[in-house]
């Protein structure tokens, strides 16, 4: 099994042209992010990857942003995943990655979003993985295994730093269900939360290593399912980012920290990561 690393386009400036230059720069793999609406900006976009050799993962959100309208209903989210997956077939990704339906939902009007909504990417023959993030339908990791165990087919991109912020601890307290829900992980977005937000002020301070050693134990769990169902690839998003996420100074509002520098560090530690666990686990 190999890494395949790939770039955010959340909080990205400047074109997809420039997102995959910057990629090819530091030899990422591939890019992730939501795929255009205009036809004519799919087969540019599509161009420039395959001219690149990048892998793509197209990044869905249903009725909104990364929240989702609160009033929407369930058609509304499935007409707007719908949309999204045709946009998306053009550009022939890996597979999706979906922040789909809504944390206010009762239980089993999720489980009937996450149904038709696995029917509708095997129209478009995409396969969907849905994200665990706040705001959305797996927003905690108690009801992400009753999906598993209702819907034992669907496969998930895990982002365990948005379940620290929603359960205000880190999920060793939650190894169980961690490995519960591990043989149905595609994808893991590598952001390093902690118990009172989504994204440390940085990962590289020796303060918050107790929560990167954290991260890091529980994507081995992720691993060791990947090796055992024989996966040829795991694929991984360093997704520290904007939009309140990055930690500001008081007054000035200056960064503590430059994104894109945040990310190459932490591809270039899970790269390494990575490499340390297959030594530890090449019989397997």
């Amino acid at each position: 099994m190999k890494i395949k690393i790939f770039k955010t386009r959340w909080g990205a400036i400047g074109t997809y042209e420039q997102s995959i230059i910057d990629a090819v720069d530091v030899k990422f793999d591939g890019i992730e992010g939501p795929a255009p609406d205009n036809f004519h900006q799919q087969q540019s976009l599509s161009s420039l990857l395959n001219s690149h050799d990048l892998d793509y993962i197209a990044e869905i959100t249903t009725a909104g942003s990364y929240v989702p309208d609160r009033q929407a209903t369930l058609q509304q989210h499935l007409d707007s995943l719908e949309m999204k997956l045709e946009h998306s077939a053009n550009l022939n990704p890996l597979f999706v990655t979906c922040l789909g339906g809504c944390d206010a939902w009762p239980e089993q009007k999720s489980f009937e979003f996450f149904h038709h909504a696995i029917e509708l990417a095997d129209n478009y023959q995409l396969k969907i993985s849905f994200e665990t993030h706040r705001s959305r339908s797996l927003f905690n990791p108690w009801v992400t295994q009753r999906l598993v165990e209702a819907i034992p087919e669907i496969n998930l991109t895990v982002d365990f730093s948005h379940w620290c912020v929603v359960c205000e601890r880190l999920m060793d307290t939650e190894i169980d269900v961690i490995h519960s829900i591990a043989d149905n992980v595609q994808h893991v977005h590598a952001r390093i939360g902690y118990e009172q937000g989504p994204q440390v002020p940085d990962p590289r301070a020796e303060e918050y290593k107790y929560t990167l050693d954290a991260h890091q134990r529980w994507w081995e769990i992720i691993w060791h399912s990947q090796l055992k169902r024989k996966l040829n690839i795991t694929t991984m998003t360093p997704e520290f980012g904007p939009d309140g996420y990055l930690h500001l100074l008081p007054h000035t509002q200056e960064p503590v920290a430059d994104l894109w520098e945040l990310n190459q560090w932490m591809a270039k530690e899970e790269q390494d990561h990575f490499k340390k666990f297959l030594n530890n686990n090449e019989t397997q």
